[in-house]
């Protein structure tokens, strides 16, 4: 783990299932220099979860020599009111729109497919998009709520 000037937080890590409490660790020990809430900071960590158990299991299809990585850049870095999150994998990607509606009737009783419209969800902002270094990249962003 890393902390730049520009206020990022980056991890790299192996395509497994057992860096998703790593990840998430480290989420709800960020989510608080942004000022989040705990309610916030819970949404933002299932978010985080999701997006890269889908990292790991659709994109880099568990082969563990595939990376994935996920920054937390703080943003404005001096006093940050909001935490974006970036997730990369190193596979093939895929088309959002294609992406089955999980609410749709053949799907509710799916296991799978929920993981994009649960970060939808509890994110204020979301973004599916192919990464400038290749594979898929997700970014989210919860913003604190003013405290009154």
């Amino acid at each position: 783990m890393s902390m730049s000037t520009d206020s990022v937080i980056r991890l790299e890590f192996r395509s497994h299932f057992d860096m998703l409490d790593f990840v998430q660790v480290v989420s709800e020990t960020v989510g608080p220099l942004a000022k989040l809430d705990d309610d916030a900071m819970h949404w933002v960590s299932v978010a985080v979860r999701e997006s890269v158990i889908n990292a790991i299991k659709h994109g880099n299809r568990e082969v563990e020599d595939k990376r994935g990585t996920v920054e937390f850049p703080l943003s404005p870095a001096a006093d940050p009111n909001r935490l974006t999150v970036r997730v990369v994998d190193q596979g093939e990607g895929f088309d959002p729109v294609e992406v089955a509606d999980p609410l749709a009737p053949e799907n509710l009783l799916k296991s799978s497919g929920r993981g994009i419209f649960l970060m939808r969800s509890f994110m204020d902002d979301l973004k599916l998009q192919r990464a400038p270094e290749g594979g898929m990249e997700v970014v989210m962003v919860k913003s604190a709520t003013p405290s009154s």
